[in-house]
């Protein structure tokens, strides 16, 4: 057992045991599912101090040596694609605009898989000024996180008064074509009376929204179940300003479940990740930003890729590597068993 050097503590795996798994490249689990969605973090930095994500000082840095380089995600991400079933990749971080060379990861992505989805999920701080490069570098789209939009109460949550920065952002990457956009909201005790204005917000600039259960991933611990707002009480307060229709889920390893609002055809999704859980159906895999596998966000369990990727094995080592951390995923994430314990790391270091 090791120690993050980034003072986020976790139970790092030297090779994990392959015992029963079938002879398949893909990334299947002990309870059938296949992952097949990459999300890569690719900083801890973050421009915002999200009070359910970030600590207000931010996360400790990690060594500008420890991070994967521009060319080693894009070997990383090519070998996910190529070698084990990977359909879509997703860049996070931290703040994945907090990287200079974000336009060179995402292109060198684009030359190697010319027709894999790749999306940034992003808080839209800055992206006014470089959604148009991202589109030529090969990004198809975005998920903006953005929990309200009126400024006192952003400004609250964030501990930054940058609202104006995130609604251009927004604009100007439905500008560059980088559509559809989407926009994530964390439910919240004090953000949850201005529901139905950011659901109007989204619906007049042509936006999808989902909101999203709070989740024990907070850098200060406070989470409690007891207090965390509901998609059922989230439904009460929309359903007193629209109408509401539901549709469900098209695929069910989709997070969101969704309702047509006011007749169609826009529509609003709910990620109930607590209440309505989905773990049965989870179809993802991580890539932290130092080069750590997770097969699950609540798991502490890491596998180390960046010092057998550094010390020059090939993609076929790699590949198995790969293939084990993911045979040995948790059934679900745990949330309600007595003793749940969340993960050491949070989502500001694991990547959205």
């Amino acid at each position: 057992m090791t120690v993050v050097v980034m003072g986020i503590p976790a139970v790092r795996g030297k090779r994990p045991a392959l015992d029963g798994r079938p002879d398949t490249p893909h990334l299947v689990d002990r309870f059938g599912r296949v992952a097949r969605d990459l999300r890569v973090s690719i900083t801890e930095k973050c421009s915002l101090r999200c009070t359910y994500c970030m600590p207000e000082e931010g996360l400790p840095a990690i060594p500008a040596d420890e991070l994967l380089s521009a060319e080693e995600i894009v070997r990383v991400v090519t070998l996910a694609v190529r070698e084990l079933g990977v359909r879509e990749v997703r860049f996070t971080g931290g703040e994945p605009l907090m990287r200079r060379d974000l336009e060179q990861i995402v292109a060198g992505c684009r030359a190697e898989l010319p027709t894999t989805p790749l999306a940034m999920t992003t808080n839209a701080v800055g992206l006014e000024h470089r959604a148009a490069g991202l589109a030529r570098a090969g990004l198809n789209r975005v998920n903006v996180s953005l929990d309200t939009v009126d400024r006192a109460g952003f400004a609250r949550l964030t501990r930054r008064d940058r609202l104006g920065s995130v609604l251009a952002g927004i604009r100007a990457a439905r500008r560059a074509g980088l559509a559809p956009v989407k926009v994530n909201a964390v439910l919240m005790r004090e953000t949850l009376s201005g529901a139905p204005d950011l659901l109007r917000w989204c619906l007049d600039e042509g936006c999808e929204l989902r909101f999203i259960e709070e989740m024990p991933l907070d850098a200060d611990h406070e989470w409690a179940r007891a207090n965390m707002v509901t998609a059922a009480e989230l439904l009460d307060v929309l359903t007193a300003r629209f109408t509401l229709a539901e549709i469900g889920r098209d695929d069910p390893a989709a997070p969101a479940e969704s309702w047509l609002v006011d007749g169609g055809p826009a529509t609003v999704g709910i990620i109930a990740s607590v209440t309505r859980k989905f773990c049965g159906d989870c179809d993802r895999t991580r890539l932290t930003a130092d080069g750590m596998i997770r097969s699950c966000l609540f798991s502490d369990q890491e596998y180390d890729l960046r010092t057998p990727l550094r010390a020059g094995v090939g993609d076929d080592e790699l590949a198995t590597l790969w293939r084990g951390a993911m045979w040995n995923k948790w059934a679900g994430h745990g949330i309600d068993a007595a003793g749940f314990v969340p993960p050491e790391r949070t989502m500001g270091a694991i990547g959205g």
